[in-house]
């Protein structure tokens, strides 16, 4: 079975995020569509959300991200 383009950019930022250096990244959860990949979960700090963020970039494929990670702080 082929991959479409939304799960393959899933698959590419859930792996991203899962290989970081940055323990709290790891467990964020990934779900695209046609248009957006979005990220869930929470960190402890407004840096690591935004890290979160700029690490799953490059794999978007034009898609809009939509950063919905809570900070909450330890």
């Amino acid at each position: 079975m082929l991959e479409t383009s939304e799960q393959t950019a899933e698959k590419a930022a859930t792996d991203l995020l899962a290989n970081s250096s940055i323990r709290e990244l790891r467990d964020l959860r990934v779900d695209g569509t046609e248009t957006q990949l979005r990220l869930s979960g929470r960190v402890s700090s407004f840096y690591h959300k935004q890290m979160a963020q700029e690490s799953v970039r490059r794999v978007t494929e034009g898609r809009q991200i939509v950063n919905r990670v809570m900070v909450t702080p330890r």
